[in-house]
């Protein structure tokens, strides 16, 4: 079904529960984090915020996130920032929770790491009590608002798009691509160890292929890979016999595709503009859909460690709330990794930064409009079920073979 017709479910409840299991009360020596509706409007001083990106988000928000700074030095004094892998962000959050010091203050992260969090109950809730200080979440594109239901009360929804999942190849290399799933693996059959996607925990596109293949292959369940996944499971394990190894991240299937080692990779709008934007990949390279394609799609989300002080938490949503004004919104169009990127309506690319508009013009290509507005839009897996995912994929497809 299409974005518009389906009903999407909140996970609020769900989420609650796995809340409930998650860790214990901060110690004395935390910050007492703010209890429901009593944040202040703003900071009693300027704060300093330490921000952790394991999403890859800062290249589309840092720019939003430093103006802010630089016109309320009275709210924010300072922001400093930091990386980390997604599988890294949990139990270092659980870490510094568990020690009762919690010097992470707002984490950047996409699905993965919000559902790590969110099934061990790191996450401060935000949502409904605070609301009202974001109103730009009242202007999201539907597919935002799909996956910002998709967060229920943890996460708020700074950056959009509908990914994939995408082949993405280079003609010289393959002149005609596969069009169905079942024409991919018959090209994998046929060309052992060219065919590749990053592991699915790590990677955006990766994660995508692995959600979308359901679609693809009509599967029982999209939304229950453990018990509605028969088709996808045995496809991967298929799949898998023509795979050398699973790069950790998906800058080195960029690096296969461009070096040749790999002839078809896995794809999204973002990494298939970006990437050659930079001259990471040839600009030649092209993107295919497979027959059945549904877009599964991403979003990248602000988050708050449980043990943040209320003086924190309220600059936060000050912050959050510049970040969702159209203005803001237009430098997610950055250079094509999150393509489009914005995640609140009325955002043309004529309000994006120069340097945002040329790369797009000269990159990006015209066929994503038709494909955005001619196939479904699904959202990506609830937060239990994508670690089932991931957890599954690990132990009986892949795992093994993960290059370090």
């Amino acid at each position: 079904m299409s974005l518009t017709r389906r009903h999407f479910t909140a996970t609020a409840s769900l989420l609650a529960l796995s809340l409930v299991a998650g860790c214990g009360a901060p110690t004395k020596s935390t910050p007492a984090p703010a209890s429901s509706g009593d944040l202040p409007l703003k900071p009693a001083s300027a704060v300093t915020l330490n921000i952790l990106d394991v999403a890859g988000n800062l290249q589309l928000t840092q720019g939003m996130i430093d103006e802010f700074v630089a016109a309320h030095a009275d709210t924010i004094s300072k922001v400093t920032y930091s990386k980390a892998t997604a599988p890294e962000l949990a139990p270092k959050v659980k870490a510094q929770q568990n020690a009762g010091r919690v010097d992470i203050d707002l984490v950047l992260t996409g699905v993965d790491g919000l559902a790590a969090g969110v099934d061990q109950g790191l996450w401060q809730p935000l949502l409904p009590t605070y609301a009202s200080r974001l109103p730009g979440m009242k202007d999201y594109l539907p597919g935002a608002a799909a996956m910002q239901k998709l967060a229920g009360d943890f996460g708020v929804t700074v950056t959009y798009y509908p990914s994939g999942p995408l082949i993405e190849y280079l003609p010289a290399k393959v002149a005609n691509p596969p069009k169905s799933a079942q024409e991919l693996l018959d090209f994998a059959k046929a060309n052992p160890n060219t065919v590749q996607y990053a592991r699915p925990a790590n990677s955006g596109p990766g994660r995508t292929f692995l959600m979308g293949l359901p679609y693809l292959l009509g599967d029982k369940d999209p939304k229950d890979p453990i018990n509605g996944w028969e088709k996808t499971w045995a496809y991967l394990t298929e799949l898998n016999k023509y795979v050398e190894f699973y790069p950790s991240s998906t800058s080195e299937t960029m690096k296969s595709l461009a070096n040749g080692s790999a002839k078809i990779i896995a794809s999204t709008t973002g990494w298939d503009i970006n990437p050659r934007v930079l001259g990471q990949v040839p600009k030649e390279a092209k993107i295919g859909s497979l027959n059945g394609f549904h877009w599964v799609t991403d979003a990248h989300y602000a988050v708050v460690p449980k043990g943040i002080s209320a003086d924190k938490q309220s600059a936060i949503l000050l912050l959050l709330q510049d970040m969702l004004t159209p203005k803001q919104q237009a430098k997610a169009y950055d250079k094509g990794y999150f393509y489009p990127g914005p995640a609140v309506k009325d955002v043309p690319l004529s309000m994006a930064p120069a340097d945002s508009q040329k790369a797009i013009t000269d990159f990006g290509r015209p066929e994503y409009d038709a494909l955005i507005s001619g196939n479904p839009l699904e959202v990506p897996l609830e937060a239990k079920a994508l670690v089932a995912a991931f957890d599954k994929w690990d132990r009986e497809v892949g795992g093994a073979k993960v290059k370090k």
